[in-house]
């Protein structure tokens, strides 16, 4: 699900890494955002709603609207559209409005 060719954009790619999206192990490029590797993984549900819980998926990928967010190794409400993949990343899937743990 990833494009390969393109007649005028060039894809200069990193290197392969590995990172977990809710426990599965998925592969993507360094350099490469969250949302595309998940994308290009088949994963197109990122969040839901806050309120009505309705499924959200890759929408501005500019870091301006909520619909991407996610816990990204234990932090709440990463915008996975902008944020650069790292090798061994933990993505998780965010549930409601996304709290730090402990008491604040």
């Amino acid at each position: 699900m990833r494009i390969k060719e393109h007649p005028i954009l060039k894809f200069e790619r990193g290197k392969t890494i590995r990172f977990s999206y809710n426990g599965q192990e998925l592969v993507g490029y360094e350099g490469e955002t969250i949302a595309a590797a998940l994308h290009a993984a088949g994963i197109k549900e990122l969040s839901k709603s806050a309120v009505l819980h309705r499924p959200r998926g890759f929408f501005c990928a500019i870091g301006t609207c909520s619909s991407c967010l996610m816990v990204v190794d234990g932090v709440p409400n990463v915008r996975v559209c902008v944020e650069r993949l790292v090798e061994g990343m933990v993505v998780e899937t965010q549930q409601g409005r996304g709290e730090l743990g402990g008491a604040v």
